[in-house]
């Protein structure tokens, strides 16, 4: 039996994950600027993008209390403190957290939405549940490419794109400098991790 939105646990959990998701958007774009200060501006891409669809899911949150507009809600929560610079640990420490968000925090305030009656909010949480699972894997496979030293070498020829101009290179390595727009190697991704492209990704 559904039971009262101002008294459920819901809210409470609804609140915690808006806070959290908009936190971890702050803290993805810290992180993007860090990630430009080492002129790798495909890791800020990757923040930058990750930390629009934190929004996005702070927005899904957030209209689901609707119902208590012009009430304070008071929660308490654990949300990470990472003021770091060195972009690796920031990668693997976002996906960390991503990870936390798929299993258990979301999956476990979807059974408690479910259990209360409120099937919108419970359904929001699985689904992104699911999101999150995401993030945390392209997080953690540009900071596995990281830490190999593989960011910017294959050990297959594989097409890597200038995120600045399009620009396309067969190659084991991507260059140093873009050839047609100069940018850093910095810009230069897989083509299959690219926004937007096709194609058979290589590890």
């Amino acid at each position: 039996m559904q039971i009262a939105f101002a008294e459920s646990q819901t809210r409470l959990n609804l609140m915690r994950a808006f806070a959290g998701e908009s936190q971890a958007r702050n803290r993805y774009t810290f992180a993007a600027e860090a990630a430009s200060q080492a002129q790798l501006y495909v890791i800020k891409a990757v923040f930058q993008l990750t930390a629009s669809q934190e929004l996005a899911h702070a927005k899904v949150f957030y209209d689901l209390l609707k119902e208590l507009n012009g009430q304070n809600v008071t929660v308490d929560g654990t949300y990470p403190v990472e003021v770091l610079t060195e972009v690796l640990p920031l990668l693997q420490h976002a996906q960390h957290n991503e990870f936390q968000e798929f299993d258990p925090v979301y999956p476990q305030f979807g059974q408690i939405a479910a259990q209360e009656g409120f099937t919108q909010a419970a359904v929001a949480f699985q689904q992104i549940a699911k999101i999150e699972k995401t993030h945390g894997e392209r997080f953690g496979m540009f900071a596995q490419w990281m830490e190999s030293g593989k960011l910017f070498v294959n050990e297959t020829p594989t097409k890597w794109m200038c995120l600045n101009c399009g620009h396309i290179v067969d190659s084991t390595e991507a260059p140093h400098i873009c050839p047609v727009c100069s940018h850093p190697q910095g810009y230069f991704v897989r083509q299959a991790y690219a926004p937007y492209t096709t194609g058979v990704a290589q590890a």
